[in-house]
């Protein structure tokens, strides 16, 4: 896998959105595409991951197919995919957004995750850091709506979180700076389609 961003321009809003993409669903694009109305992004690139250190990569699917697969999901003129982070050989999220903020320092990058990741978010290598790099959109998932706004890292950052009604201002805002992003969700989930895919039932 080639170290080739996608492209860009000074004052972009660009959104990440990172993840292993094992496989990517509809659901990922459903994210992205309300991330590009509610947060005004002109683009969203979808990161897909080597692999994530607080899961296991034993069965992970080869990382040339998930960006195959990714990009015919996706399947979207503002949606990029890229498997850079394999060639720059980063294990954690923090040295990605580290090396996008120096390489591209006049884009204004929007870090997007899913509920469930920021009820975990304190677990994250670097997590204040990450908070601190660049403003975080979270859109609500099911079953993850309550419990994330409970989290350690809410609570940490709770001054820095923006009214929902205001994000379309995130992207400007300094960091750090947060917003929850409610609205219609899906039910769609990679662990469930690989448990499909092996004929099996989905680890709960």
């Amino acid at each position: 896998m080639r170290l080739t961003l996608p492209p860009s321009a000074p004052g972009m809003r660009i959104g990440l959105y990172g993840g292993s993409f094992d496989p990517a669903h509809p659901g990922h694009r459903h994210v992205s595409v309300a991330a590009l109305r509610r947060l005004r992004l002109d683009r969203v690139w979808w990161l897909v991951s080597p692999g994530n250190p607080l899961k296991d990569r034993s069965r992970l699917a080869p990382l040339d197919q998930r960006c195959a697969e990714a990009r015919a999901v996706a399947d979207h003129p503002r949606i990029a995919v890229t498997g850079f982070e394999a060639a720059l050989k980063v294990r954690f999220t923090v040295q990605t957004l580290r090396y996008l903020k120096r390489r591209r320092p006049g884009v204004r990058f929007v870090w997007i995750m899913g509920a469930d990741s920021l009820a975990t978010f304190h677990r994250w290598k670097g997590a204040a850091e990450i908070a601190r790099l660049m403003p975080i959109a979270v859109i609500d998932r099911p079953g993850w709506t309550l419990t994330p706004l409970s989290s350690r890292a809410a609570h940490r950052f709770a001054e820095a979180r923006l009214p929902e009604e205001q994000a379309t201002a995130l992207a400007s805002r300094p960091a750090p700076a947060w917003v929850f992003l409610h609205g219609p969700r899906s039910h769609l989930s990679s662990t469930a389609i690989r448990a499909e895919r092996r004929g099996g039932r989905p680890r709960t």
